[in-house]
C-alpha cells in the first residue's frame, strides 16, 4: 500500500484532494453525454454527402454502441433534406445559437457535452471561421455559446481546415479542444474528421481494450490514420491536428494520458447512465458501479495533478494502489454485464 502523508511534510493539498475524492463528486454522478453535430457548407455535392455520412455514422455509433438517446443528439446541417428525420434545422449561425440556448435547460449539472464540427474553415484578417450558411462562426462566437454551460465538461472537436485558432479562444477548465489543424494557415481540405468518426464507429481505436473509446484514443487514432493516408499517397502532410485540455490555450500534437494535455481527454467518453448501450440496459447496479469507477478516475487525476509535490516513491505507490482499485472495479462492472 502507499505510504500515508505525514504531518508537516508539505502534502496537505494532496491529502485533501484524495480525501475529498473518496466521495462521489457532482461531476461524476450519473453524468450523461449530450451531442451537438454541425455540418457546415460543403461547397460541392460530394463534400456535402461525405460530411453527412460522417455525422450520421457518429450518431449511429453514439446511440447503438454507447446508448446515447436520440433526444440528446442535436444535428444541424446545410440541408435538412439530407435526413429530415434526424437533422433538426439548417446550420445557420442563428439556428446554432438557438440549439445551444436549448442545451442550458436540457443538461443536468453533471452532464457532459460533445460538439463536433465538420465542413470547411477559413482564415482571414487573423480570424478563423467555420463556414456555415449565412454569416460564418468565429472562435469568439463559439466561446460565447459555450459560456452559459458553466463548468460542465465539454469536448469541442473542429475537424475543418484552418481550425487551429479555435484552441486559443475556447481553451479553459474542464474543456477538451481538438482541432484538425495546428494553425489558420493550413487551409486544405482535412481528413481528420473521417478518422475521428471511425474511431467510434469501428473497433480499431480501443487501445486499452476496455470496450469504450476515450476522446484521447479517438484523437490518437485519427492522427495515426491521417498520417498513414498521406504517406500511402506519397503526399506532403498538410494538416497537423492538435489537442488542448489543460486550459493553457496551447495545443499539443502528442498529448499524454497521464499528465498535461491528454489527461482529461483520457477520461471523457460517450456515456449514457439512463439509457441502454446496444442490448445492455444500465441497471441501478451498473449505474452505481460506473459512478464508483468515475470517482476512482477522478482520484487518479487529482493525484497526477500534484505529482510534482510528492516524493517519487510515494507518488508511484499511491498511483499503483489506485490503478489496482480501478482494475478491480472494471472486473465488477464486467461481471454485472457492463463494459468496464
Amino acid at each position: 500500500m502507499g505510504v500515508p502523508p505525514q504531518a508537516g511534510d508539505g502534502v496537505s493539498r494532496w491529502a485533501a484532494a484524495l480525501a475529498a475524492a473518496t466521495l462521489l463528486p457532482a461531476s461524476v454522478q450519473a453524468q450523461n453525454t449530450h451531442i451537438v453535430m454541425i455540418s457546415g457548407l460543403g461547397g460541392d455535392p460530394e463534400f456535402t454527402e461525405a460530411f453527412h455520412g460522417w455525422l450520421s455514422r457518429f450518431a449511429d455509433a453514439a446511440t447503438e454502441k454507447y446508448g446515447v438517446p436520440d433526444e440528446r443528439i442535436i444535428y444541424l446541417s446545410e440541408s435538412t433534406e439530407l435526413d429530415p428525420t434526424r437533422i433538426r434545422a439548417r446550420s445557420s449561425a442563428e439556428n446554432v445559437r438557438a440549439a445551444f440556448g436549448d442545451l442550458a435547460d436540457a443538461m443536468a449539472p453533471a452532464d457532459e457535452l460533445v460538439v463536433l464540427l465538420v465542413g470547411h474553415g477559413s482564415f482571414r484578417d487573423g480570424i478563423a471561421r467555420f463556414n456555415v450558411p449565412g454569416p460564418d462562426l468565429t472562435p469568439s462566437d463559439m466561446n460565447a455559446l459555450l459560456a452559459p454551460l458553466g463548468d460542465r465538461r465539454i469536448t469541442f472537436v473542429n475537424t475543418t481546415s484552418a481550425s487551429g485558432p479555435f484552441i486559443q479562444e475556447l481553451s479553459g477548465p474542464n474543456r477538451t479542444i481538438i482541432t484538425a489543424t495546428g494553425s489558420g494557415w493550413e487551409r486544405n481540405v482535412t481528413r481528420f474528421g473521417l478518422y475521428f468518426v471511425d474511431a467510434f464507429a469501428d473497433d480499431g481505436a480501443d487501445v486499452d481494450k476496455d470496450e469504450r473509446v476515450s476522446m484521447l484514443e479517438a484523437y490518437g487514432y485519427a492522427l495515426r490514420e491521417v498520417v498513414r493516408e498521406y504517406e500511402s499517397d506519397r503526399r506532403l502532410l498538410t494538416e497537423h491536428a492538435m489537442l488542448d485540455d489543460d486550459g493553457d490555450a496551447v495545443g499539443t500534437r502528442e498529448p499524454d494520458a497521464l499528465e498535461g494535455d491528454g489527461s482529461l481527454a483520457n477520461r471523457v467518453f460517450l456515456v449514457s447512465m439512463d439509457g441502454a448501450a446496444g442490448d445492455r440496459a444500465v441497471t441501478p447496479e451498473l449505474r452505481a458501479l460506473f459512478e464508483e469507477k468515475a470517482a476512482i478516475e477522478e482520484r487518479i487525476s487529482d493525484l497526477r495533478a500534484i505529482k510534482a509535490q510528492l516524493p517519487l516513491e510515494r507518488y508511484e505507490n499511491e498511483l499503483e494502489d489506485l490503478l489496482v482499485e480501478l482494475a478491480l472495479k472494471n472486473r465488477e462492472i464486467r461481471a454485472a454485464g457492463g463494459s468496464g
